[in-house]
């Protein structure tokens, strides 16, 4: 009998460790978030509460719709942006002058889930 219930156990020690190693794991803090900032004159999107390990779409529109940049990224953790996070480098130059004319957003694939729309002021690019 005890044979048999130690099997068992590993049995479902095995199948409950399989299935949390090949689900990607869920941010606990919600809706995901965009911020944006620049870096060597270039626009910065980067954002958190993405699924770990999940692809996550990244663009950047004009306020018409058109898309100036689009991105697949892979949300990895990160010390301190929460969840599975995306740092992504477009080509837009950054800082520039004038009024947010168009916005970020990003896409979880794993889950289905848009970021909320992020103004910026989308720049000319510099590829």
């Amino acid at each position: 009998m005890n044979r048999h219930l130690r099997a068992l156990l590993g049995v479902t020690a095995a199948a409950v460790l399989a299935t949390t190693l090949a689900a990607p794991a869920h941010a606990a803090g919600g809706r995901p978030f965009l911020f944006t900032y620049t870096f060597a004159g270039h626009l910065k999107v980067a954002g958190g509460n993405f699924t770990v390990g999940g692809r996550v779409y990244v663009s950047v529109k004009h306020s018409n719709g058109v898309p100036a940049f689009g991105k697949w990224a892979v949300a990895r953790t990160h010390p301190v942006t929460p969840g599975g996070a995306v740092y992504v480098d477009t080509p837009l130059a950054s800082p520039c002058s004038g009024s947010r004319n168009g916005y970020a957003e990003a896409y979880d694939a794993v889950t289905r889930t848009w970021s909320a729309r992020l103004p910026v002021t989308v720049c000319r690019r510099i590829d």
